[in-house]
């Protein structure tokens, strides 16, 4: 057999999905590839994998109860540098060189660093707010399973209490955590504190928003006329229109083999185990499914309860897009992401936009095809628009779903719409 002439040259074209890490979202740094055939950068996942007794794949969720070694795989890195390269020479300049030894990520900052560098005070303390509500959500769920962590919280709560003081008083009026002997007391104890910490953060934070967030626009009368929501102040807060309200159900047969949902289809969680779902093609790889309902013309709405989930994304897509993508990583999907890192995206046409660190526990999706718009609201007491945008498809659209598949019991239920 012939060898390869080495100095042919072939034209590839790639994104910088194609040699993307879907942890940090960004090229693969040292990249490392798992038995599953799934590759990361090696840093995001140690990361993610902590001090964990059970190594897993985020995408697939194949696992070791061994830790992996993680080795460089020096194809995809060669390949990495030299997309790099590319891209800096179209920006007019040379691009970034690597030596041969571990290519250097720059030092991260903590999510508190972050905020200090570039939010204001409030947003840090709305950002505090939100870590403490997720430490709640895990003793919660950890009382649940009645299984304490191994190493105590005393240390981080007190952190946490003392990371933002700025003339704020945080103290406890309840007892020092871990009183108590017994693991039921203990949990008790630690979930009292939590409360009493969120209570103060709201307390003190109440009316602090800054000035971007108390020009958020307010749902306008899209639901209760026929024209489509668009950023109008003026507006008042509608009630949802049973004309369009719907309750989608998921679809089992693109359901993915990592999640399993409840009896009526409504509430999808990330399983504990593997599910032995038949095989088929239209199954996605990674935590996703669809909606059972395909719309091709009108208007729908429907509603997302996300608090059980700590990462997650919600929008539609075509019943066509690819089985090993991410939602919004397509041209044919569209979807508002949290991180789980106080940060909320938009993806429209396969590019990212941040939307702010506020994390929304429902979220209201607008759907008008016949005006070809897409728009995501955050419903609470005072509904909001967090982002819109136009859609087109040359097919159906679906409600469409991703849970982050490294965290087992995480959830999102299709809310009923009181009218």
């Amino acid at each position: 057999m012939a060898g390869l002439d080495i100095g042919l040259t072939v034209p590839v074209w790639l994104a910088e999905d194609d040699l993307g890490c879907i942890i940090c979202q960004g090229l693969l740094a040292w990249p490392v590839t798992l038995p599953c055939g799934h590759s990361f950068c090696r840093d995001c996942l140690k990361d993610l994998w902590g001090a964990g007794r059970h190594w897993s794949c985020p995408t697939c969720r194949e696992g070791s109860e061994q830790q992996l070694e993680l080795r460089k795989n020096t194809l995809l890195q060669d390949l990495a540098d030299k997309y790099s390269r590319a891209v800096g020479e179209l920006e007019g300049g040379p691009g970034p060189t690597r030596s041969p030894g571990p290519s250097p990520r720059p030092a991260r900052r903590t999510g508190l660093q972050k905020a200090a560098v570039r939010k204001s005070t409030p947003e840090v303390g709305h950002e505090l707010a939100e870590l403490v509500e997720q430490l709640v959500d895990i003793v919660r769920s950890l009382q649940s399973q009645r299984h304490l962590p191994e190493s105590g919280p005393d240390n981080k709560l007190h952190i946490l209490g003392m990371a933002f003081s700025g003339g704020m008083d945080l103290s406890l009026d309840s007892p020092k955590l871990g009183t108590s002997n017994t693991p039921e007391g203990k949990m008790r104890d630690i979930l009292r504190d939590l409360e009493e910490i969120r209570k103060k953060l709201r307390e003190n934070f109440t009316g602090k928003e800054p000035l971007e967030e108390q020009r958020q626009v307010k749902l306008p009368d899209a639901l209760s006329s026929s024209s489509c929501p668009m950023p109008d102040q003026s507006n008042p807060t509608p009630k949802r229109s049973s004309q369009w309200a719907i309750s989608p159900t998921f679809d089992l047969r693109s359901l993915s083999c990592s999640l399993e949902v409840s009896e009526n289809c409504q509430t999808v969680t990330v399983s504990h185990f593997p599910q032995l779902y038949p095989w088929s093609h239209e199954r996605f790889a990674t935590c996703q499914v669809l909606g059972s309902q395909a719309f091709s013309s009108g208007k729908k709405y429907w509603e997302v309860d996300t608090q059980y989930c700590s990462h997650w994304a919600i929008g539609v897509a075509s019943w066509g897009m690819s089985r090993d993508q991410i939602l919004g990583r397509t041209r044919d999907s569209w979807c508002v992401e949290w991180k789980g890192t106080s940060q909320l995206s938009a993806w429209n046409m396969v590019k990212e936009t941040v939307l702010g660190s506020d994390r929304p526990r429902v979220v209201g999706i607008w759907l008008d095809l016949d005006q070809g718009k897409l728009a995501f609201y955050s419903v609470a007491n005072q509904e909001k628009l967090l982002y819109e945008c136009p859609v087109s498809a040359s097919s159906a659209l679906h409600p469409a779903f991703w849970l982050y598949g490294l965290h087992p019991g995480n959830s999102l239920t299709i809310r009923p719409i009181k009218v």
